[in-house]
C-alpha cells in the first residue's frame, strides 16, 4: 500500500466515524422528538377530558334546566330551574 493510497484509507475512515456521529445525533433527535409528541399529545388530551369533568355539572345543569327531552309539566320544570338555578349561584 503506498502512502497516498494509505492516507486516503485514513481520511475515509475519519470521514466515516464523522458521519457515524452525526447520524447517531440525528437519530437521538428524533427519538426525543418523537418522544416529546407523544407527551404534548397526552398532555392536550388530559386538558380535554379533565376539562370535561370539570364542566360536565354544568352541562348536565343547562340540560336538565332546559330540558332533555323528557315531557314535564310547564310549572314543574321553571320552578326545578329556577331552584338549580339558585343553587348553582350560591
Amino acid at each position: 500500500m503506498t502512502p497516498e493510497e494509505r492516507s486516503l484509507l485514513e481520511r475515509t475512515h475519519q470521514l466515516a466515524e464523522e458521519n457515524n456521529e452525526i447520524l447517531l445525533s440525528l437519530k437521538r433527535r428524533a427519538r426525543l422528538g418523537t418522544v416529546i409528541k407523544i407527551f404534548y399529545w397526552a398532555v392536550i388530551i388530559g386538558i380535554s377530558f379533565g376539562a370535561f369533568y370539570f364542566i360536565q355539572p354544568y352541562v348536565d345543569f343547562i340540560r336538565e334546566g332546559f330540558g332533555d327531552g323528557s315531557v314535564k309539566t310547564q310549572t314543574d320544570s321553571n320552578s326545578n330551574y329556577g331552584q338549580n338555578l339558585l343553587d348553582l349561584l350560591k
